[in-house]
């Protein structure tokens, strides 16, 4: 019943969502993406996967789950999926230290009915009880000391021996690898 009720929440959350405004006081860097605002708020972090499904290791999977932040001011469970680098990397590696603790956040909420984003967060800082705010940068540090082997110039993903294999066996498309040789070929040649 949890279940149902939070992922009920989750989806009737953008009604809610901006209720409060966030914004007062963060210092959060735009990206002038469509729908972004500014929030500084304070949130449980939570490892997704235990919160719908009750599969809990007390670590919330050391980072390697999806971690939703569950927000003190009005209960709404936002979705913290990506860090402040550049890459695009996930907050996980972030966040995960602060499992089932309460922290503040500062980043950028996006939040659009239309498009479909809805309580969607980019964390750029974390911070625990009014301390010192630390950067939320840690993934590719932490990828780069998980892949000693994958060094090298350019993104992370083309090194990523994990990628590597998925796009050996399926294709960059995702289908078949000599499938996808007759559709480039049909396509762009």
């Amino acid at each position: 019943m949890k279940t149902i009720i939070s992922a009920l929440a989750l989806c009737a959350a953008p009604a809610l969502a901006f209720a409060q405004d966030f914004s007062e006081g963060s210092t959060a860097k735009e990206w002038n993406l469509y729908a972004e605002q500014p929030a500084l708020f304070e949130a449980k972090v939570v490892d997704l996967l235990c919160h719908f499904t009750g599969d809990c290791p007390t670590d919330c999977g050391a980072g390697k789950r999806q971690i939703g932040l569950l927000r003190t001011a009005d209960d709404v469970l936002v979705m913290a999926f990506k860090n402040s680098q550049a890459a695009f990397s996930g907050a996980a590696a972030d966040l995960a230290p602060y499992c089932n603790q309460t922290v503040e956040v500062d980043g950028l909420l996006l939040d659009d009915p239309d498009l479909g984003a809805k309580n969607m967060y980019m964390v750029q800082k974390i911070r625990v009880d009014g301390g010192e705010w630390k950067k939320a940068n840690q993934f590719t540090k932490i990828w780069a000391k998980e892949h000693p082997d994958a060094k090298g110039k350019g993104p992370w993903f083309r090194r990523d021996p994990a990628i590597k294999a998925e796009i050996e066996e399926h294709g960059y498309f995702g289908i078949d690898p000599e499938a996808e040789k007759a559709f480039i070929k049909e396509w762009y040649e």
